[in-house]
């Protein structure tokens, strides 16, 4: 399962958020409820309105939701790269995750202090950029120093190649730029990789807004290149204290369509650059997720991996045609159903019957 690292300076509401993520999350469906795996460690079902749908048509005994693995990490600090705070606990963390959301203060209240004395989210988050680059920049060093050492004979031509490439990414980062922004080749890739570079992650930013829809600070925009929503953690602690009804009536009075979290919860998945395909019958209906660019062996292969190497064809149809003509024995004859087979790349919103050898 795929995890996202959710963090920020002390006192900006990472943790008040991630308390509501589970809280309100808990006794959502059955088949997927939120198990917590140690204290600061969540699963979260992803919102996902075409499983009911679905389910329906095929009347369905359970749902099996997606989800994501939230992780809430210890606040960070100015200096964190030198040892401040947490100091290497906290990046350690950050490099357990796939992707990072950074939680940024703009609501204004006086009874809680901030670290730095001031609310301006922009501040907040070149904070926590430059430590994260800092960071990075001190494992690029420290790579590029041993590479140089073991520069010799074979391997001499590969090591010319890295070091070009670690020179590169330590300009970036001296740029105060993150490494996420180069571009790479398919051999780059795979040694960039192995750096764990803590600003090759994806990130999203999580604005900490004040209750009123009409917050001015809406109109921020903190990075063109970094996805962003807007979210009141106060908010969405009451909202997680409840009733799924009285939440629903609660969001209608101040004229919202969604929760903060559940715009949380899809952005994360975005994040990750996934994409979800279903399968469905009597048993059951099922998200299952794989990357974008995911071939259809592939894709079997989350639901076992034996299925890899089985895998004959596959009926694929998109799901509105499948609840548009009544589930599998219905788009059997309706000229919607592709026979595909192991080069396809999985779509999201497919709807798929796997074809396996035994």
């Amino acid at each position: 399962m795929l995890s996202i690292g959710i963090v920020g300076l002390p006192n900006v509401g990472k943790s008040t958020l991630f308390n509501a993520l589970t809280r309100s999350k808990q006794a959502d469906a059955a088949n997927y409820p939120f198990c917590t795996i140690d204290p600061n460690v969540g699963v979260v079902e992803v919102p996902d309105e075409r499983l009911q749908k679905l389910a329906e048509v095929s009347e369905s005994k359970k749902i099996v939701p997606t989800a994501i693995e939230f992780v809430d990490i210890a606040g960070l600090v100015k200096g964190a790269s030198e040892g401040q705070g947490l100091g290497n606990k906290f990046l350690s963390h950050i490099r357990e995750v796939d992707a990072i959301v950074q939680v940024v203060r703009a609501f204004s209240d006086t009874n809680v202090i901030h670290v730095n004395n001031k609310v301006d989210p922009a501040d907040d988050a070149d904070v926590i950029n430059l430590e994260l680059i800092l960071a990075d920049l001190q494992s690029v060093n420290k790579r590029l120093e041993s590479v140089k050492k073991s520069a010799k004979g074979v391997a001499a031509k590969d090591a010319a190649k890295q070091i070009e490439l670690l020179e590169r990414v330590r300009t970036q980062l001296e740029s105060s730029l993150p490494a996420r922004l180069l571009e790479y080749s398919e051999d780059e890739s795979v040694w960039i990789k192995e750096l764990c570079l803590l600003t090759m992650k994806p990130m999203l930013f999580v604005v900490n807004v004040d209750e009123s829809p009409e917050s001015e600070i809406k109109n921020l925009k903190l990075d063109s290149a970094i996805p962003q929503i807007e979210i009141s953690a106060k908010l969405e602690a009451e909202l997680a204290e409840l009733s799924p009804e009285e939440a629903k009536e609660y969001l209608k009075e101040l004229g919202l369509n969604e929760t903060g979290l559940d715009k949380l919860i899809v952005a994360g998945y975005k994040l990750l650059n996934l994409v979800t395909f279903l399968t469905s019958g009597e048993p059951e209906t099922r998200a299952w997720t794989v990357k974008a660019g995911a071939k259809a062996p592939e894709a079997a292969g989350v639901i076992h991996t034996d299925f890899i190497k089985g895998f004959v064809k596959a009926d694929v149809c998109s799901w509105h045609d499948f609840i548009e003509f009544g589930g599998w024995s219905g788009i059997k004859n309706s000229g919607k159903l592709r026979l595909e087979g192991k080069d396809y790349t999985v779509k999201d919103g497919d709807v798929i019957y796997f074809h396996i050898a035994t």
